[in-house]
C-alpha cells in the first residue's frame, strides 16, 4: 500500500460535491466522475482507482464533464481521473475485495456489519432518514435522545468556522433532544426493527431522575431497542441538571445508569461529556452502575463567531445568543485525548468504547479504532456531505484491512494505544530530525523561512535561486517548516542525528 496520498482534496478544491451531479449525467463513458472525486475528497483514492477501467476513455474525450460542471472550467475532472489510472493505480498491488466481512463488529455482543453508526442528533431523528441511512449502508444508528421533556428548539441553532476550501472545520449547535413524544420515537424504533432486523438501534435516552431513565430504559427495549446509550453530556439543556451537568458529577453518572440498568437488560453505553479535565471518573461510575460500554465524545461548550457590529455570537436568535456545542473535524485531537485515556485505564478494561468526534473519513475511523473504538459514531459530516459518506468510509477501510492482510477489525482495536503517554517524560530529547526538502517540488514562495525566523530558530534562509538552506547548528528539527509548507515540498524524514556535548553527529 503506498504511503501518502498522490491526490487529495486540494487537487479539486472547486468541486462542490454535487448530488445528482451534472459531471456524471455528461460522461459518455459512464465512469460517474463524481462518485470518483468523491472518493479522492473522502481519502479514499485507492479504490476509486480500482474501479475505473485499466483504458480510460478519458484521454481522447472532449471532457463533456468539465463543461457540465457547475462552476466550469473550476474543476478538473479529466486530469483527476487520468491521474488515478496512471499514478494511483499502479502504486497499488492488492484488487478490490470480494466482500466486507472484516468489517464487522459488535457492541457488547451485538453484531455490527461494520463499525459505522450514526451518532445521536438531527441526523438519526426520524424513521424515513434512519431507513435512507440503513439502505445507503450505515450499520446502525444512535436515535436523537428520547426524553419526557417537551421540546421547543430555536431557530437558527447552528454555526459554524470553514476552512479555505469551504468546507466545515468547526460547527457549533444550541439543538437540543427529540421533538417527538415517547409514544411516536416508540412507533419509529418498532417499524425500524421490522423493517431493517439486521440494523442496530442505540436508543439514546435522558430522564429527569431515577424513575424517568427507568421508565425510558424499559420502554425502549420492549420496542426493539438494541443498545441503550445514557446521553450524561448534551451542553443545550435549558433545565440544570441534565445532560453534561450530569456528566460532570459522577454520583449522578453512577446513580442514573443504575436507574437505567432497572428498567432494561440489553447493553447500556454511557455518554460521556467532555468538559471536564479527565473522563475516567464518570466512566468508572458508569461501569459501577451496570454500564457495559462507553461513548465519547458529545460536544465541547464553546461561543463562536462575536458579530463585530452587532455584538451578538453565532447563531444569533433575536439579539441572544448561547453556550452551545462544538464537534466537526476541530475537535478529533481533543476526541482521541479522551478515547485514549478511556482505553489505558485499567478500571475500564472490557467496556466497549464507542468512539466519537470529527470522523469525516475512513482514515479518521481507524484513528479511533486503533485507540481503543470498537465502533464509531458520525453527525457532523453527515450534516455537511450527506449519508452517502458510508461509500468511502467502508470502502476505505475495507481495502486498507484487505491490502494489509487483516482479517478482522478487533486486530487492530487499541494497537495504538500502547504508543500514547499522559507525560512527555517519556519522549526522547538526545536526537534532531532534520527536515528534507523537495527541491522539485520548491516553488521557491519563502514560508518557511518566515516561519522559521518569526515562529523558530532562524534556522533556514533563500539561496539566489529561492531555494530554502538549512543551518543545522541552528536547526532544533520542531518541524514548523514542514507544517506551514504550501506544496508539501518539506518533509519530517530528513537525517537523525544526536547531540553530544555541544556537537551533532549522525545516526
Amino acid at each position: 500500500m503506498k504511503l501518502h496520498n498522490i491526490l487529495g482534496r486540494r487537487d479539486m478544491l472547486k468541486c462542490a460535491l454535487c448530488g445528482d451531479a451534472p459531471c456524471d449525467m455528461a460522461c459518455p463513458s459512464g465512469l460517474k466522475p463524481a462518485e470518483k472525486l468523491r472518493s479522492v475528497w473522502f481519502g479514499n483514492e485507492d479504490t476509486a482507482a480500482l474501479r475505473l477501467p485499466e483504458s480510460v476513455a478519458c484521454r481522447d474525450c472532449s471532457a463533456p464533464c468539465e463543461a457540465a460542471c457547475l462552476r466550469p472550467g473550476q474543476v478538473p475532472v479529466k486530469n483527476l481521473l487520468l491521474r488515478l489510472t496512471a499514478e494511483v493505480r499502479p502504486l497499488l498491488d492488492t484488487g478490490l475485495p470480494k466482500d466486507e466481512q472484516a468489517l464487522a463488529s459488535e457492541i457488547c455482543g451485538v453484531p455490527l456489519e461494520n463499525p459505522f453508526l450514526l451518532s445521536s442528533s438531527v441526523v438519526a431523528s426520524s424513521y424515513e432518514m434512519c431507513a435512507r441511512a440503513f439502505e445507503a449502508g450505515w450499520a446502525g444508528a444512535a436515535f436523537k435522545t428520547i426524553s419526557a421533556l417537551e421540546i421547543h428548539e430555536a431557530s437558527p441553532r447552528f454555526s459554524s468556522l470553514k476552512g479555505d476550501s469551504g468546507s466545515i472545520m468547526g460547527f457549533k449547535n444550541i439543538e437540543q433532544l427529540s421533538d417527538h413524544s415517547l409514544k411516536e420515537n416508540m412507533e419509529i424504533f418498532r417499524r425500524l426493527k421490522e423493517a431493517y432486523p439486521h440494523k442496530v438501534i442505540l436508543a439514546s435516552i435522558m430522564g429527569r431522575d431515577e424513575g424517568e431513565w427507568e421508565e425510558l430504559a424499559r420502554a425502549c427495549q420492549e420496542n426493539g431497542a438494541d443498545v441503550l446509550e445514557l446521553n450524561f453530556s448534551c451542553p443545550n439543556m435549558m433545565e440544570e441538571g441534565l445532560g453534561s451537568d450530569i456528566g460532570q458529577v459522577p454520583e449522578l453518572v453512577e446513580r442514573y445508569t443504575a436507574a437505567a440498568r432497572r428498567g432494561a437488560a440489553i447493553p447500556i453505553l454511557a455518554k460521556l461529556t467532555p468538559n471536564v479535565a479527565r473522563m475516567s471518573p464518570a466512566g468508572e461510575a458508569a461501569r459501577r452502575g451496570g454500564a457495559e460500554g462507553l461513548a465519547a465524545i458529545n460536544t465541547i461548550k464553546s461561543i463562536m463567531q462575536v458579530n463585530i457590529h452587532s455584538y451578538v455570537s453565532a447563531p444569533a436568535v433575536r439579539g441572544m445568543s448561547a453556550v452551545g456545542g462544538y464537534s466537526g473535524a476541530a475537535v478529533k485531537p481533543i476526541a482521541l485525548r479522551f478515547l485514549a485515556e478511556l482505553g489505558q485505564n485499567p478500571e475500564l478494561q472490557g467496556m466497549h468504547l464507542s468512539g466519537m468526534g470529527g470522523i469525516e473519513t475512513w482514515q479518521d475511523a481507524l484513528e479511533f479504532i486503533l485507540l481503543g473504538a470498537g465502533s464509531v459514531q458520525v453527525t457532523t459530516a453527515v450534516m455537511q456531505y450527506g449519508y452517502r459518506i458510508i461509500e468511502d468510509l467502508k470502502g476505505g477501510l475495507n481495502y486498507y484491512l484487505h491490502d494489509k492482510g487483516v482479517k478482522s477489525l478487533q486486530e487492530l482495536t487499541g494497537q495504538a494505544l500502547g504508543t500514547v503517554s499522559e507525560s512527555t517524560d517519556v519522549l526522547e530529547r538526545d536526537s534532531i530530525v532534520f527536515p528534507k526538502f523537495d527541491r522539485k517540488k520548491c516553488i521557491g514562495c519563502g514560508r518557511c523561512v518566515i516561519s522559521c525566523a518569526d515562529g523558530g530558530h532562524q534556522a533556514l534562509g533563500l539561496n539566489e535561486k529561492r531555494q530554502p538552506i538549512l543551518d543545522g547548528s541552528k536547526c532544533v528539527g520542531c518541524h514548523l517548516c514542514v507544517l506551514v509548507c504550501p506544496n508539501e515540498a518539506i518533509k519530517g524524514t530528513g537525517k537523525r542525528v544526536w547531540r553530544r556535548k555541544n556537537a551533532l553527529c549522525g545516526e
